[in-house]
């Protein structure tokens, strides 16, 4: 399992996860229960939805829509925001409240 350095934030109906990926990890494939915004602050890397695969280099705003599986590939160093909206502030149920089982 790689070290993502996952920090959380919380506001007023919004949560946002920060993970920092190292070069050339794999974040796993997932899915998530709601529409979200992915922001690729820094670096390059390959996103996979369902079976189409798209490099992007920061900075970069990605939209990814309820239900799709998707993977992140990173080329070098680089920091990921996912944006979901949502109430739970409660880090141990976050996945719950956001995600669908792992794909």
């Amino acid at each position: 399992m790689v070290d993502l350095h996952i920090e959380h934030h919380f506001t007023d109906g919004m949560y946002a996860r920060k993970m920092t990926i190292p070069k050339n990890a794999l974040v796993p494939t997932h899915r998530h229960v709601y529409d979200h915004f992915s922001v690729l602050a820094s670096g390059k890397v390959m996103v996979t939805v369902d079976d189409m695969s798209q490099i992007y280099i920061a900075p970069a705003i990605i939209t990814i829509k309820k239900n799709q599986r998707h993977t992140i590939r990173a080329f070098e160093e680089s920091v990921w925001i996912c944006m979901h909206a949502t109430t739970e502030t409660d880090i141990g149920r976050i996945n719950d409240a956001i995600s669908l089982e792992t794909a």
